[in-house]
């Protein structure tokens, strides 16, 4: 008797230990080695540290648990723990944030990282909270640039007609309308081969993502446009953080933090590095783009965020030093 009550205890304490020890699934749309895989890493490995092994974590790259869309939905019903996504589907559960996404709004990396790790950033991660989310930090993509399979890209009489996968965005696919391309809305992971298949002829995003996705081997030309800066985002589920303690609430927050600067500085190091990647691999990239013409015929498109919610966002974010 005495051992099996021993027994008893032993299994006991076995399992509470198997309770304390839990693994964070950190999903996302791009692989392990991109700059997204770099964030979910230190993400990791900070909770890891700060936690003593409480918690421990594994990457899902790749869209392995679904296209962005889907794992924002997923956060909302406590499916999935933790997602580092674009804004570009997040604007369709939180409209506010069709701010960022606006054409030719952002002057450069400086003016954008300080937006976001500014009072507005941090009102429109308190905008997230307030949709079944939970916005824990701002990370990055970067500019986002054009590449298409049929010809270089100067002037914006060179996207007519074309077919541009962009996201499911309307203030995206507002402004390619707009400078005369033809945008055709699908989740990240059907775009590959899409392209391959001829069903897009193109697509638009950062350096960062091109060089990640080997887009080389199914698109001829890059035109580095920077028409859109393109933020991300790490979001967790509110079901997944309720529960935690105080003290477990704030591992995360310094986690999500590390992994927005690790993410941000190898944002850094591809655009530096990623152009001449491309060029090895056998696409041309125009840089000597007149940017004035696509700004102007992409204005349009802000009056899919201002009509509903006023110019004020935009005039503060354009006033940020």
């Amino acid at each position: 008797m005495k051992h099996f009550v021993t027994g008893l205890i032993a299994a006991a304490v076995l399992a509470t230990g198997a309770q304390a020890q839990q693994k964070i699934v950190v999903g996302h749309a791009l692989s392990p080695t991109s700059h997204y895989g770099v964030g979910a890493q230190a993400f990791i490995d900070t909770l890891t540290e700060l936690s003593g092994g409480t918690f421990t974590g594994e990457q899902a790259p790749a869209g392995q648990l679904g296209g962005e869309r889907d794992m924002i939905e997923g956060l909302q019903i406590g499916s999935l723990d933790l997602v580092i996504t674009s804004t570009g589907p997040l604007g369709n559960f939180v409209p506010e944030i069709f701010a960022l996404d606006l054409p030719f709004l952002f002057r450069d990396y400086d003016h954008a990282r300080a937006v976001l790790d500014g009072e507005i950033g941090q009102e429109l991660l308190a905008k997230i909270g307030e949709n079944n989310l939970v916005g824990l930090a701002w990370s990055e993509n970067g500019f986002r640039h054009i590449t298409n399979s049929q010809r270089p890209v100067t002037t914006p009489a060179d996207l007519d007609g074309l077919k541009l996968r962009t996201m499911e965005n309307k203030v995206h696919m507002t402004a390619f309308s707009g400078m005369g391309a033809a945008p055709t809305p699908m989740a990240f992971p059907e775009l590959f081969t899409a392209l391959q298949q001829g069903v897009v002829d193109g697509q638009e995003n950062p350096v960062t993502v091109i060089t990640a996705s080997k887009f080389w081997e199914v698109q001829k030309y890059v035109s580095l446009t920077g028409h859109v800066y393109s933020p991300a985002a790490v979001l967790a589920s509110p079901i997944l953080i309720d529960g935690l303690t105080e003290e477990q609430k704030g591992w995360f927050m310094e986690a999500a933090k590390a992994s927005a600067a690790a993410t941000r500085a190898e944002v850094n190091r591809l655009e530096e590095a990623g152009v001449a990647l491309l060029r090895e691999n056998g696409m041309e990239v125009i840089t000597d783009i007149d940017k004035a013409p696509f700004a102007a015929l992409a204005e349009a498109s802000y009056s899919v965020y201002t009509d509903q919610y006023g110019t004020e966002m935009v005039d503060r974010i354009k006033a940020v030093e």
